[in-house]
């Protein structure tokens, strides 16, 4: 059974996961703008990195396969509470090691942490974000994405004062690991209790075994949309990834920069796909997803042959902003071809989200790896083709026909 809201319980849960949102994006771009000044603390070299990078990633593909189970088993609240507690974590644990014991593997493992828990939470708030986009009975999803982004350009403009002030990673991160603590404890109270989401708090009325839950989770993976789907999440994926872990690196290294200017391209980047995820509900109930995601597509592509080619470090930043608003929408207009069919959301979200994620967090370590022998720039033409070929099967997010969705029950 569908559980009503009152109107101001639906504000007051939208508004906690569009904060949960943001400090998911936050915590990203913190990593992300200081890579560098950890690269020196540590005295590292880029194929290192890259094995940072990959450790992250390998315990965000856990936390992201793992986030049905735990939903099955705590519900979405306490699912939430434990992911952002060990997200939180591991954002002060990355600071500890770099500046007070100057550590490889205790970095490693604040890294891990944190992949872990964002990788959990980054499934669960997309569910609770496409429930409440079912709720309004419009394209919103994408402002939710506009709020990570919020979240990015504060921590990438954070990112770049404390690079410019000459602040430690230990105080930068220790300072955002308690804001994302709080805002997350605040908001979690906001979040309603559903039996939808499996809290247990709801109702005593029978609830599906877990093992149950678990076998509709898996049979989303058997439908050919949700691997085409899969696709234009990938490359998009992949741009948006690669930009958060590299693009800092490749201005301060590669076109010259330094460290403040290379966080600084960060923000451009960031800002840029803030401004078109706020626009873009209007934009796609307009034009449609289809038409949007092939134009940005191309857009990013664009962008990213732009930042690679520039001569000068005004086109770099002319690039990382092209870069910004192609790779805005592919995720969340992804998400919400997922959700299209409200009897199978969840399953298909998650099934979703798991191919966006991976390619998300799993990619830029390869690129790292990649870089080791052809250099950090050519690598990112890698980038080029995984938006064009995004571009390719965006038809593949064609909203569902009535007939094509599961009939629901009101017995």
């Amino acid at each position: 059974m569908q559980h009503v809201l009152t109107r101001a319980q639906y504000v007051r849960w939208r508004t906690a996961i569009f904060a949960i949102f943001f400090i998911s994006g936050l915590s990203v771009a913190t990593w992300a703008s200081r890579v560098p000044s950890i690269k020196i603390a540590l005295e590292i070299d880029k194929a290192q990195v890259g094995l940072l990078l990959l450790g992250g990633g390998i315990a965000s593909i856990i936390g992201i396969s793992s986030s049905p189970a735990i939903l099955a088993r705590t519900g979405a609240r306490l699912g939430m509470t434990l992911s952002i507690a060990t997200f939180a974590s591991g954002v002060a644990l990355i600071g500890i090691g770099a500046n007070l014991f100057g550590s490889f593997p205790v970095v490693l493992i604040g890294l891990a942490l944190f992949g872990l828990g964002n990788g959990c939470i980054d499934v669960m708030m997309n569910v609770e974000a496409t429930a409440i986009e079912q709720h309004a009975s419009k394209t919103i999803l994408p402002l939710f994405h506009a709020f990570f982004s919020f979240g990015t350009v504060a921590g990438a403009g954070l990112g770049a004062l404390a690079a410019q002030l000459h602040i430690d990673v230990f105080l930068h991160t220790l300072a955002t690991a308690i804001l994302i603590a709080a805002i997350g404890a605040v908001s979690i109270i906001n979040v309603p209790a559903r039996s939808e989401a499996l809290d247990p708090e709801v109702g005593s009325g029978e609830k599906p075994h877990w093992r149950e839950r678990m076998h509709l989770a898996l049979a989303a993976w058997r439908e050919p949309r949700t691997y085409a789907i899969g696709v234009v999440m990938l490359g998009m994926s992949f741009a948006e990834g690669g930009a958060n872990d590299w693009l800092a690196l490749g201005v301060a290294e590669d076109h010259g920069g330094g460290t403040a200017l290379g966080a600084a391209a960060l923000a451009t980047f960031s800002v840029a796909m803030t401004a078109v995820r706020i626009l873009g509900g209007p934009l796609v109930d307009r034009f449609g997803r289809v038409v949007v995601l092939r134009i940005l597509a191309l857009t990013a592509a664009s962008g990213i042959l732009l930042f690679i080619l520039a001569p000068s470090l005004p086109l770099v930043f002319v690039g990382a902003a092209l870069w910004g608003v192609g790779a805005s929408l592919g995720f969340p207009l992804g998400m919400s071809a997922a959700a299209d069919d409200p009897a199978k959301a969840a399953a298909r979200v998650s099934a979703a989200a798991t191919i966006g994620y991976i390619s998300f967090l799993g990619g830029p370590p390869v690129l790292g790896f990649i870089s080791e022998h052809i250099g950090l720039l050519n690598t990112l033409f890698i980038l080029v083709g995984l938006a064009v070929l995004s571009g390719l099967f965006s038809g593949a997010a064609r909203p569902l026909r009535e007939d094509e969705k599961t009939p629901v029950s009101t017995g």
